[in-house]
């Protein structure tokens, strides 16, 4: 069995920082490609980047570029998101996946090439 496990979201300042992490729960599963999604309230689930496991190149929806860094630390399972300089559109539930796959849809943000989802964690916005 496999499991994405997200830490606890919370609420940020605009301008601020925020990291969330994704642990991988699995004793032998391995993901080809790792990515951070987010889906604003009422509105359609978004890619926000995506990391290549292997050689850890990453890729940025251009929301973000910049301000937003995939990070991963392979022998503890662990993903990372840092999110910088936040802006109140950068609010809503975030999600990390995983491919077992590698695809070039996936690299990109293409959410049906992915096959785990964690259960989300909450971000929000305010001063």
């Amino acid at each position: 069995q496999v499991q994405l496990l997200e830490s606890a979201g919370g609420s940020v300042p605009p301008g601020g920082s925020l990291k969330l992490s994704c642990l991988l729960v699995s004793s032998t599963e391995r993901m080809r490609i790792m990515a951070w999604f987010r889906q604003a309230l009422g509105k359609e689930r978004e890619w926000v980047a995506s990391i290549h496991t292997d050689d850890g190149s990453t890729y940025y929806a251009d929301p973000v570029k910049r301000r937003f860094t995939i990070a991963q630390d392979k022998p503890q399972n662990m993903w990372y998101l840092q999110m910088n300089t936040v802006v109140p559109a950068d609010a809503g539930q975030y999600f990390c996946a995983g491919t077992r796959s590698f695809t070039h849809g996936a690299l990109l943000g293409v959410a049906r090439e992915f096959d785990t989802w964690g259960q989300g964690t909450r971000v929000s916005v305010s001063s």
